[in-house]
């Protein structure tokens, strides 16, 4: 999780127009991907290295349709982890005014969805003890919408916390 306080770091520019409105909490919630490029290119160079010095085992011993086989096991590795890291573009971008809480999805393809909450209205639920299953839900006049769904439940818990903190600074 990224969690920035009053600006949003990293490569993704800020994803609100300019507000003439004071800005009580920003956060940019991001999917963590803990191997970064060097370690995935260690990790394919080491699992390549290892399947094919398997592969050709098998082929000194004339089991030649095995080399293919570690091949393929190789590239699924690959093609998963490539998923995996485009899946990690997406985003959420929260921002609360004394006006509006906004809510901006961007996903991996780069669509984006906005909804806007009223946040005196606005309530943050998140299931108690807080477990991997568990959600955070903002929910105001009927409407509710999951955030966050891919951190971590202590991550949840942390970020619940903060955005309940800061609404209940600006209802007072």
């Amino acid at each position: 999780m990224t969690l920035a306080t009053h600006s949003a770091a990293g490569a993704v520019s800020d994803p609100f127009a300019p507000a003439d409105e004071t800005v009580l909490f920003d956060a940019l919630l991001r999917p963590n991907r803990s191997l970064g490029p060097r370690g995935f290119l260690i990790l394919m160079l080491a699992l390549g290295g290892l399947s094919f010095a398997a592969g050709i085992a098998f082929l000194s011993i004339g089991a030649w349709p095995v080399l293919g086989f570690f091949g393929l096991d190789v590239l699924a590795v690959y093609v998963a982890f490539r998923l995996n890291y485009r899946s990690g573009r997406s985003y959420e971008a929260l921002r609360l005014t004394e006006r509006q809480l906004s809510l901006l999805r961007v996903d991996w393809r780069g669509q984006s969805q906005r909804l806007d909450f009223q946040p005196y209205w606005l309530r943050v639920e998140i299931d108690e003890p807080v477990t991997p299953g568990s959600q955070i839900t903002l929910a105001s006049h009927g409407r509710r919408t999951v955030v966050g769904s891919f951190l971590s439940p202590a991550e949840r818990a942390d970020f619940a916390a903060a955005l309940r903190q800061a609404l209940a600074d600006l209802r007072r």
